[in-house]
């Protein structure tokens, strides 16, 4: 339990206390009445002696009591109504709250820090109105009349006649039978007479004088003058008098009721009165009864009227009692009590009840306890006392005491007054009132068992009541305290007699003896068993007792050693929810808030729910509106288990309570709401239009677009395509004021910089909504909330802050979405667009909307949605107009040492964009795009540009890093074909009609790259976009052909294209402007080329030039008809190089068309030729020959658009691969170079251009489709391939853990590059005819032709001699020899041709291979390490015959 004010030694004789009854005359009613108190009320505050009290006991034994209080009450004849006690006790429970500003104690237990009230005093306000409260009975004698002070005035004609009238008067209520209420203690009362002077207005003589004639007719020690008044009324507010009563009065009830500490005797039921109230004291006849509070007329525990009184004395009693309620309201408001009295008369009263109770009181008690005593003596027959007899009950052996359940129901047996056994109990109940508990104990003892052999069960429940009660104050506690006499009473009150008021009474008594023993535990038991029952208390329903007695329990399992949390908590919900049903609502509010902190942040998810739900309906009960919407908050803001239906019931009282608090402040900010919730981190910004659908065949740039997923790999490839664009546009330095052009903004961005929106052009925020509830929510007038900062040209502020409240449309215009359905449980993007008319510093501050929910799609407790209040889609059921902020956390930083050992985050700016002037605004439009392609298919497509802005645009340029994939064409108008339809079957290509030439004879054009916007070599082309002038004006749009070629790979494809453009007027800070297009292509395989060039044997050609080589070419189909081609024609070989181009086919046939089917194979062989040199002409090494042998009617003309472009671009990019692919060493030596020109002498440097036609049906339509492979030869005898080939992965091998030594990289060439240093061909007879029979040896002669490859001078070294003499070789060669010299040694210059004569000589027929000489060679002028065998071409066999 809570810590009391009071310990339970001082609250058990506070609460028994002597009954005195008081009876006054009107006159002295009067006289008190001027202090706006009653005779009773007059006494109260002064009613504890102040020093201590001696009496013997029947033993002559000298007794102490200490701190004695006797209760003063007027009398009142009607037993008080439960109704109006059950009344008042929920008005004093109301009326004590905690105080404000109260410190409430930290309990720390395990994981828990909870704020706890340590006191509770409601709970004791509650237990001292019910103990006071409590109606006299006749089992017991506590709260009985032991006397009765008549009360008259020294200012009445005859006072004595008065004394002999109430005297009377007294006498028949006690003793007449129409009378059962109030109960007297004994027969004869003790009668007290007091004379109440008026110090002002009296006349002092004649009060002493009727004094002396009380003391000769009363005694001295029965009657008493009480000087009073001794100021004047209009003197009150002189002087400040302390006020004592106020604590007496106001401490009960908030409506001012008496404190009921005069005992039960207070309560009464009105007879004409609006209802059954709580008689205070009797007031004047006068007095009119109709000022009562509201509540007491509508309180749901009033009883109807009752019949009129018995006489006019009682009625005026009751019509005072009740306008006594509405004088002591009346005092709450400004009137002073006690404004008569002084603080002598302070003193007197004090000293009167002094007096009072050492001479009248004390001794009437000490007098009745002797003769109780000795009525029971002589009861009994004993020749001892009370006292001895008990220590033979005692000591002797016991009667065993039956248990409850044995003993039949006796509840009824009501004994006579004079009864011996009530005769015991009296005398205990006087020896308790005294405070004399040894004596009281034994009474009760022996009362208990004659109660207990009577089976009288009621009197002996109260007698195990008082006795464990008087066992536990014994001084010097000579006994455990016997709690099981207490459950055997409790038990006995509920379960036998139905009497609820005496079972609390013991349960409260019993809880705070065992709190004092510190026995929480059990404490805690017996205030829940007293809840857990059903029971009413005579028609008022138990929830207020439940919820004190249950509140109490949870401070028992709070306070013990080892505190147990959630016992607390829960025992505090139980209180909270019966306080709730008893109509204590900031109580309920109280418990709940309390429980709150142990659930709280636990895992205890729907109990946090069920106590937010109740803490929300409790403050708004209250009013307290903003503690109701934030506990309505909370419900929603976690994630709810609830199922559908409760969720959707949170939802309804939050909107509800929600409206109600807006309603109150109409004009204030908007309040942030908790739903749905927003992903700020997803929040994604788009600066600029949408991206228009596809019209037909017009397809629009897929640029940037909300609906595109981030790809860190793509973003950083468009970082360098723009960065090199911006480089070449600038002459090939970035500008240190370069930025990458963002135009979305997500958290994977770099969000550091404000980002640049431009005026008139859209900013899109894509706010990420996520719906946590199983009811679907309905936002309606979404819209986002920003703040805007106007500025001039120059950036200087021009105007005051604009804030979207009410709206400002000249500066930015903001977009409303009417309705956004979010479904339960469901994440839901928003797009909300911002138009900037003006420049200036945009902040993007959060959303706006109506939160409401759909009307009918939940119902709960059978109450369906209110009436919709929406006219859109979706019926609303209620809604509450809100706001919530975008705020969004930067990147942690992570760069610094101080940034690395602290949390810090930067800067994340994408919700202020700055706005800044206009821009020009490009829009590209594809037209007949393909989207599906053959491997090296050519299609000619059409771009639009189109220039949406009001500003002119210029520096249109294209980037990609697949240049090869398109080209624009040539610079010059006779490069490009105009359209399509120039040529024969609609060919992409530029074509001419021939009348058939030579067959398979070339047909030779040159063309420089530079033509075609291509300098070899180079990584990334910038390509410029040739618009007419170089500028696109506003509005303006213009069409170019573009050419597409199907990469070489098979797959899909995504070939990215950004354009670049500029403003013609230059803006500080956006100088350029970016449109990304990405296409995706898929390839289908169609021809795989394969070629190789090896040296002619003849080193002179037809027109006398040597240098010849052979070109074969394989071309292989490898579709497989998955597009529907039926075959390939090649139609046209072309060759592209500085040095070499195609002379001749060799093995062409009959069929001009060359055709392949699926999976077919053809092999080509060409005859190449060095190009021939202009004399004058341009240098080799910027044009490039092309040459092209036709397989039809109509040559194509490989060196125009599309055909060379594509040639250029594929070139480019081989380039680009092989740079990649060879090391790059530093040149150490010169025999470097030496190795370079040896390396030359194997290159060809030739490309081969392969152009076919594919025939493809579709849609039962046949379709020609044409294209292009290229195949790069760049060393004899090298086979080359039009597209890399897949290598094979190489086979796993063990790791080698060694360090690997410093190795020089070698500068000696490979065998095969030095065995091209020098040609060799020998010139002889096939076959030769020699008559051996004439003569025996055969001489042949045979010219060697010795040819320098290379540009240096060579020096050659020819050896004759055989290289081995084996029988194989003799098998191979044959028996000849060479005569005369058999080695030569020369020098070659460069590019020249030397010719041995030799002889060959034969002894018989034979064939011979004659290519036995040894041909070694080394460059002049260096070492002979590069010192070589050059190798034959072939066999050189002679046929020698017989003639």
């Amino acid at each position: 339990m809570a810590q009391c004010v009071q310990s339970v030694q001082e609250l058990i004789p506070d609460s028994f206390v002597p009954c005195v009854a008081a009876l006054c005359s009107d006159e002295a009613e009067r006289l008190t009445r001027l202090n706006h108190l009653s005779f009773s009320e007059l006494l109260r505050p002064f009613s504890r002696l102040t020093s201590e009290v001696h009496m013997r006991d029947p033993n002559n034994q000298l007794h102490i009591i200490k701190n004695l209080k006797i209760a003063v009450s007027n009398i009142v004849t009607q037993p008080p109504q439960p109704g109006a006690i059950g009344k008042l006790l929920n008005d004093v429970v109301s009326g004590s709250q905690p105080a404000e500003g109260l410190v409430a104690n930290v309990i720390t237990a395990g994981d828990y820090d909870l704020n706890i009230s340590a006191t509770t005093p409601w709970f004791e306000s509650y237990r001292e109105t019910f103990l006071q409260s409590m109606p006299a009975s006749d089992h017991e004698f506590l709260n009985h009349y032991l006397a009765c002070m008549l009360v008259a005035s020294s200012g009445e004609a005859e006072p004595m006649e008065q004394f002999s009238k109430l005297s009377q008067e007294q006498h028949r209520i006690q003793h007449n039978n129409d009378y059962s209420y109030p109960k007297w203690f004994i027969p004869n009362t003790l009668k007290y007479y007091v004379l109440l002077h008026d110090v002002t207005s009296g006349d002092e003589q004649r009060a002493e004088s009727i004094y002396e004639e009380m003391k000769q007719k009363y005694g001295t020690q029965g009657c008493y003058l009480l000087k009073i008044n001794s100021r004047a009324p209009n003197r009150a507010s002189d002087e400040q008098i302390p006020d004592p009563w106020s604590q007496y009065l106001q401490k009960n009830s908030i409506q001012n009721q008496e404190s009921y500490e005069d005992g039960p005797c207070t309560m009464t039921s009105s007879k004409n009165s609006d209802s059954n109230l709580l008689s205070l004291d009797g007031l004047d006849n006068e007095v009119k009864v109709d000022g009562l509070p509201n509540n007491f007329r509508i309180h749901p525990l009033q009883i109807d009227q009752c019949g009129d009184p018995p006489n006019n004395t009682d009625g005026s009693d009751y019509a005072k009692s009740a306008s006594s309620v509405h004088e002591t309201k009346k005092a709450s408001a400004g009137v002073i009590r006690g404004a008569c009295l002084t603080l002598t008369d302070h003193d007197r009263i004090r000293q009167f009840i002094q007096e009072f109770t050492f001479r009248g009181l004390l001794p009437h008690i000490e007098k009745t306890i002797r003769q109780l005593n000795d009525q029971l003596i002589s009861r009994k027959g004993l020749s001892r006392s009370l006292f001895s007899a008990t220590k033979k009950w005692f000591s002797g052996s016991k009667v065993p005491e039956k248990s409850i359940n044995e003993l039949k129901n006796t509840s009824g047996l009501l004994y006579p007054p004079e009864a011996p056994e009530l005769q015991i109990r009296k005398m205990a109940d006087l020896c308790f009132l005294v405070q004399h508990y040894d004596l009281a104990y034994s009474c009760y003892h022996t009362a208990k068992k004659d109660f207990l052999n009577d089976q009288a069960m009621l009197y002996a429940a109260g007698a195990l009541e008082m006795a464990a009660v008087s066992a536990f104050l014994q001084p010097g506690a000579p006994r455990p305290y016997p709690a099981h006499y207490m459950d055997t009473a409790i038990q006995t009150y509920r379960d036998i007699c139905k009497n609820m008021v005496l079972a609390e009474r013991c349960v409260l008594l019993s809880a705070e003896i065992l709190k004092s023993q510190s026995k929480y535990s059990e404490a805690a038991a017996l205030l829940i068993r007293l809840t857990s029952e059903q029971n009413t208390w005579k028609g008022l329903d138990s929830d207020l007792r439940s919820a004190l007695l249950l509140e109490q329990a949870a401070h028992c399992f709070i306070n013990m050693k080892s505190p147990m949390v959630r016992k607390y908590a829960f025992h505090m919900i139980l209180a909270g929810h019966r306080f709730s049903k008893a109509g204590q609502k900031k109580h309920a509010l109280r418990c709940y808030c309390q429980a709150m902190q142990v659930y709280k942040g636990k895992g205890w998810s729907l109990a946090e729910d069920h106590i937010n739900f109740t803490i929300g309906r409790q403050s708004y009960t209250l009013r307290q509106l903003d503690n109701a919407v934030s506990a309505f908050r909370h419900i929603l803001i976690n994630e709810s288990k609830q199922s559908a239906a409760q969720q959707g019931a949170f939802l309804r009282e939050y909107l509800y309570v929600y409206k109600n608090v807006n309603q109150l402040s109409p004009d204030g900010p908007l309040p942030q709401l908790p739903l749905p919730y927003i992903n700020s981190s997803a929040t994604r910004v788009f600066f600029g239009h949408d991206r228009r659908p596809a019209d037909g065949e017009k397809q629009a740039a897929t640029h940037v677009s909300l609906d595109q997923e981030y790809d860190s790999e793509s973003s950083q490839q468009w970082r360098e395509l723009e960065e090199h664009v911006v480089a070449v546009a600038n002459k090939g330095v970035i500008p240190s004021s370069f930025y990458p052009t963002q135009y979305c903004l997500n958290s994977y961005s770099d969000n550091s910089r404000f980002p640049l929106a431009v005026v008139e052009e859209p900013i899109t925020v894509e706010v990420a909504f996520r719906n946590p509830l199983k009811v679907p929510l309905l936002l309606s007038d979404l819209s986002l909330l920003w703040k805007f900062q106007p500025k001039d040209a120059s950036g200087k502020d021009i105007e005051k802050v604009k804030e979207r409240v009410t709206g400002e449309p000249e500066m930015i215009g903001t977009e409303v979405i009417s309705e956004f359905l979010i479904n339960s449980e469901e994440s839901k993007v928003a797009r909300l667009k911002l138009f900037p008319h003006h420049i200036g510093e945009l902040h993007i501050l959060g959303v706006v909307y109506n939160l409401g929910t759909i009307q009918g799609s939940v119902t709960v407790d059978g109450i369906g949605a209110l009436p919709g209040c929406h006219t859109g889609k979706h019926s609303l059921s209620m809604s509450v107009r809100g706001r919530q902020d975008l705020e969004i956390q930067g990147p942690r930083l992570n760069n610094t040492k101080e940034e690395k050992t602290s949390v810090k985050y930067g800067p994340d700016r994408r919700l202020d964009p700055i706005v800044t002037e206009e821009m020009p605004l490009l829009e590209v439009f594809f037209i007949h795009f393909p989207t599906g392609l053959l491997c090296g298919e050519i299609r000619k497509a059409y771009v639009e540009f189109v220039n949406v802005s009001k500003c002119p645009l210029t520096g249109l340029k294209v980037v990609s890093k697949r240049p090869e994939f398109f080209t624009f064409g040539g610079n010059t108008a006779a490069l490009t074909p105009l359209s399509p339809s120039t040529s024969e079957n609609c060919s992409a290509y530029k074509t001419v009609v021939t009348a058939s030439p030579s067959l398979g004879t070339a047909l030779v054009s040159t063309a420089s790259s530079m033509d075609f916007g291509t300098g070899t070599g180079q990584q990334l082309e910038a390509i410029p976009v040739p618009l007419p002038d170089s500028v696109l004006l506003p509005g303006a749009s213009i069409q170019l052909p573009m050419w597409l070629r199907g990469p070489d790979e098979e797959g899909v494809h995504e070939i990215n294209f950004l354009f670049y453009y500029e403003s013609v007027k230059k803006q500080p800070k956006k100088r350029h402007r970016i449109l990304r297009h990405t296409a995706v292509i898929c390839t289908s395989r169609s021809l795989n080329v394969r070629a190789t060039v090896c040296r002619s044997n003849s080193l002179e050609d037809e027109e006398g030039r040597g240098g010849n080589m052979l070109v074969f070419v394989d071309v292989e189909n490898t579709n497989t008809s998955e597009a529907g081609v039926k075959e390939f024609h090649m139609v046209q070989v072309s060759s592209s190089s500085k040095h070499w181009q195609l002379h001749k086919s060799v093995n062409i046939s009959e069929n001009k068309d060359a055709k392949l089917a699926s999976r077919e194979k053809g092999k080509f062989c060409f005859k190449a030729v060095r190009c021939k040199l202009k004399e004058g002409g341009i240098q080799p090494s910027e044009k490039y020959t092309f040459a092209d042998i036709i397989f039809g009617n109509e040559q194509i003309i490989s060196s125009a658009s599309p055909c060379a472009d594509f040639f250029y671009r594929s070139l480019s990019s081989e380039l680009k691969k092989t740079q990649d692919q060879l090391p790059t060493y530093p040149e150490k030596h010169a025999t470097e170079g030496a190795v370079r020109l040896i390396e030359k002498c194997s290159e060809v440097d030739l490309s081969i251009i392969i152009l076919w036609k594919a025939y493809v049906v579709e849609d039962n339509k046949q379709l020609i489709l044409e294209g292009q492979h290229h195949v790069v030869l760049r060393t004899i005898g090298k086979e080359a391939f039009s597209h890399s080939q897949k290598q094979e992965p190489p086979e796993m091998e063990l790791l080698k853990f060694f360090r690997p030594e410093n190795t020089t990289v070698s500068t000696r060439p490979s065998v095969e590059q030095l065995s091209n240093l020098i040609k060799t061909s020998l010139h002889y007879p096939e076959s030769y005819n020699h008559p051996f029979h004439q003569k025996s040896l055969c001489l042949v002669p045979v010219t060697l032709l010795l040819s320098n490859c290379s540009k240096a001078d060579v020096d050659v070294i020819v050896d004759l001699r055989h290289k081995t003499t084996s029988p194989e070789a003799l098998e191979t060669h044959g028996s000849f020899t060479w005569l005369g010299q058999t080695q030569y040694k020369l020098q070659l210059k460069s590019q020249e041709t030397h010719s041995l004569q030799l002889k060959a000589c034969f002894v018989h027929t034979g064939v011979y291979n004659l290519g036995t000489p040894r041909v070694f060679a080394k460059l002049a002028d260096h070492v002979t390490v590069f010192e070589t065998s050059q190798q034959s071409s072939m066999p050189a066999l002679i046929i020698i015959s017989d003639a």
